[in-house]
């Protein structure tokens, strides 16, 4: 009888699971991806794409495409909930969708369900394409109104809400340079506008920024960025507050407030981030990046999770609940094996994944699988330069950053040739 094996997510680790089945794939093996989206976002280059240095099909994996590769059915849906008294998926607007076997890969979304007003108002990093959405209406709308002061707030002083704020601005930066190399060019000729040439290349004293735009940094710990050294901290605090961002540190996001101050305002509609310090701070657009939070049918499913909602899995990235059901990526939260959120451990568990899924269908023994126990993060700075962080080591340079362009890139034409043969 064939077995159905349905994949629910496009996540960076079934991303690999689809590509290694394409090249060796299982007979009597029925192949289904769930995804909410037709392009996945790959983690690595999206700061970069904030930025303006990658388009959008750069640092996005063409599901669709890749199913074919692996003839894999693909269904653009988002799954809900799991029923295991009939082994099935249950999806938000098609029909149920039976398996035999199932793998998670979903990833997670900030959290805000806490603070009042945060999901009404605030913009969450996750899902990336409501976020991409958003962002670039702000593009659009700084490009149309340029001479309107922007206030953008970020709320999560980790990794991502720093180099966010950082490529925030460089984008911004970039984009009020190349309007007035154009206003240059009209007034004065093309020979007037040089000097604006790679303007936000430079980290030299002052960094030339957009000055009608102003970037609020909440983080809630004394130090930005906890899982990282004193060095990497330190070094990328002096660069925030050189480039003119404001640092709120120790400043707890306790609420967000929609306030309407009438048509006759510059800024007829605002929201206002309120701290537990008594700190209120105005601004016209509100990011969340801050702890991961896993989609609430994980647990109301009955899979066994730990106390923040993701799947719990053993070694072998099987649930310790239901041995049908793998889970990698964010959502997956090892027992033996406890690490941060982080898109490197999914690139990594992309093989195991893909090995214990095919010795389950064959009835073979599951293989351990160990995740390193430190990774070297590349923070990109937003200048085409990166900091280079593990445990106690800090490096920066601009090398850094053409290094992770090279490894992103390559990742990326793994899967581009793959599904070009």
């Amino acid at each position: 009888m064939p077995q159905d094996l349905v994949l629910i997510g496009g996540g960076h680790s079934h991303a690999i699971v689809l590509k290694m089945f394409a090249m060796k794939p299982l007979l009597g093996v029925r192949l289904t991806l769930i995804s909410d989206v037709l392009y996945a976002p790959y983690s690595g280059m999206l700061p970069g794409h904030v930025a303006g240095f990658y388009g959008y099909d750069e640092c996005h994996i063409d599901l669709r495409s890749l199913a074919e590769f692996a003839q894999c059915q693909i269904f653009i849906d988002r799954a809900i909930a799991i029923d295991f008294s009939k082994n099935c998926v249950i999806c938000q607007n098609r029909p149920p969708v039976n398996f035999d076997l199932l793998s998670i890969d979903i990833g997670s979304t900030p959290a805000t369900l806490s603070v009042p007003g945060a999901a009404e108002y605030a913009i969450a990093a996750k899902p990336v394409p409501e976020f991409l959405a958003n962002w670039n209406q702000l593009i659009n709308q700084r490009e149309n109104y340029p001479e309107k002061p922007l206030r953008i707030a970020i709320v999560g002083g980790g990794a991502g809400g720093v180099e966010l704020a950082l490529n925030m601005q460089s984008r911004m930066a970039k984009e009020e340079g190349r309007r007035k190399k154009e206003e240059g060019r009209g007034k004065f000729g093309s020979g007037f506008c040089n000097g604006f040439s790679g303007w936000i290349l430079k980290d030299r004293g002052k960094f030339k920024q957009d000055e009608g735009l102003e970037i609020h940094l909440f983080h809630s710990g004394v130090q930005l960025m906890s899982g990282h050294n004193q060095r990497v901290r330190r070094r990328l605090q002096k660069i925030i507050i050189n480039r003119g961002i404001q640092l709120h540190l120790n400043e707890k996001v306790c609420a967000i407030e929609k306030i309407d101050k009438g048509t006759n305002s510059e800024f007829p509609t605002v929201y206002q981030i309120c701290c537990e310090s008594g700190l209120k701070v105005e601004c016209d657009r509100i990011f969340w990046v801050t702890q991961a939070s896993a989609a609430h049918w994980i647990a109301e499913s009955g899979l066994a999770t730990d106390s923040n909602g993701f799947m719990q899995v053993n070694d072998c990235l099987q649930s310790v609940s239901h041995p049908n059901v793998f889970a990698a990526g964010d959502i997956a939260a090892m027992v033996n094996y406890p690490r941060p959120k982080a898109g490197v451990f999914a690139v990594r568990q992309g093989k195991p994944l893909f090995e214990n899924l095919q010795h389950f269908l064959l009835q073979k023994p599951l293989k351990p699988f160990a995740p390193q126990s430190q990774y070297l993060a590349l923070i990109g700075t937003g200048n085409k330069s990166a900091i280079a962080s593990r445990g106690n080591f800090m490096w920066e340079s601009p090398l850094l950053w053409y290094w992770k362009d090279w490894i992103d890139r390559k990742f990326m034409q793994t899967f581009t040739n793959s599904t070009q043969k």
